[in-house]
């Protein structure tokens, strides 16, 4: 459902048109994220399990969640019964963590209000803090036990990310056919924007120039602002606070701008930007078409990087890998420095940068002449 404003909200509907109450009334909980479309995509597959299952919620078991969790891809030991999902991929880690958090949220909102209150004793358990909880705490100050989720799969940080092949950028700027394409390559290899920041940039937010009117960074930067109603869907996934004063962006996530940033802007602007057509002030626009000049969705991004990647003999090329390699690019010049990568990546937290990131090479001469001591040889 999309508001005036916009912004839209998400909710699921019986086979015959109307509202489904109980996934309704979980979901209004989480008006005007994007975590109320992402459960309800997760919560629409799950209850139409329920009901090939010829099951009621209100006698669901703890057991019957572990099983349908195991039927979208978590390792349970347990038959499975009929497959589910068929032709589709089985859940990835954090599809199943989320997945998980959402069927806990939903079932233990049923108990408070009285229905399949027996499950509630099995999906509400704790567990001790671990070192990134008080990591990410002030002071380490927290309670003696955190909430956990018995549905959730263990954790597993993935430390060696996968990233872009060497020679990338220039090979894709080579077989690129528009100044946008060269300009999204640009920005995403020098800034390490996710692809929802890129396509949600709007001229507004962009502040190229020395002493912008801002007064937040000295140097040419942008700022990633949180707009849920753009045009395209795009939308930034950091929520910082950010308003416009005297026409001016203030706030949200402040990212510097290279020289070649600039250069392809320019570029574009000056090459390709429909100007008459653009009224809806956003920076990438469609140049082909019945809806040339219209915003640029984060689809038709991915599509053309991947048709690029394939052109350039790279393979499918995904935007999220520019951030990967990005970031660590950036970590190995600070020497290591966490905070300097978080910054520079937009990082909620530096903790992410580390379990992810923070690995060292193992061909560093530091890394090498630490081994060779112990071993008692020489370099």
């Amino acid at each position: 459902m999309r508001h005036k404003d916009g912004k839209k909200s998400w909710t699921i509907v019986w086979p015959e048109g109307t509202v489904h109450r109980e996934a309704d009334g979980y979901l209004r909980q989480y008006e005007g994220s994007g975590t109320q479309r992402t459960y309800a995509y997760y919560l629409v597959d799950h209850l139409r399990w329920l009901e090939r299952e010829c099951l009621q919620r209100e006698a669901v078991t703890f057991r019957d969640l572990e099983r349908y969790m195991g039927i979208v891809g978590a390792e349970v030991r347990m038959p499975l019964g009929e497959p589910w999902r068929v032709g589709k991929r089985p859940y990835r880690d954090a599809a199943l963590s989320t997945a998980a958090a959402c069927l806990k949220g939903f079932y233990l909102r049923q108990a408070s209000l009285g229905i399949n209150t027996d499950l509630k004793r099995d999906l509400d358990k704790d567990r001790l803090p671990t070192r990134a909880d008080r990591t990410r705490s002030f002071l380490g100050h927290l309670g003696a036990v955190q909430q956990a989720n018995p549905l959730a799969p263990v954790r597993v940080r993935r430390r060696h990310p996968k990233m872009l092949p060497e020679g990338t950028r220039e090979r894709l700027d080579a077989v690129v056919n528009t100044a946008r394409d060269r300009l999204l390559v640009s920005w995403l290899s020098d800034g390490g924007f996710r692809i929802g920041e890129m396509c949600g940039l709007h001229l507004s937010d962009l502040h190229l120039r020395d002493g912008a009117a801002c007064g937040e960074c000295r140097t040419p930067h942008v700022h990633i602002c949180h707009r849920p109603g753009n045009e395209n869907d795009a939308a930034a996934k950091t929520k910082y606070e950010w308003k416009v004063e005297a026409g001016t962006v203030t706030g949200g996530l402040i990212k510097r701008v290279s020289r070649d940033m600039i250069r392809t802007y320019v570029e574009y602007m000056t090459t390709e930007f429909p100007r008459q057509q653009a009224t809806h002030g956003m920076l990438m626009v469609q140049l082909r078409g019945e809806d040339y000049g219209r915003p640029w969705a984060p689809v038709g991004a991915r599509r053309m990087l991947g048709r690029a990647g394939v052109r350039a003999g790279l393979g499918k090329i995904k935007p999220h890998a520019f951030r990967h390699s990005f970031t660590t690019a950036v970590l190995d010049a600070a020497k290591g420095n966490l905070l300097i990568a978080r910054d520079a990546g937009g990082w909620a937290s530096a903790t992410t940068v580390d379990e992810v990131y923070g690995h060292v090479d193992v061909h560093d001469p530091d890394f090498d002449l630490a081994l060779r001591t112990v071993w008692g040889e020489q370099a």
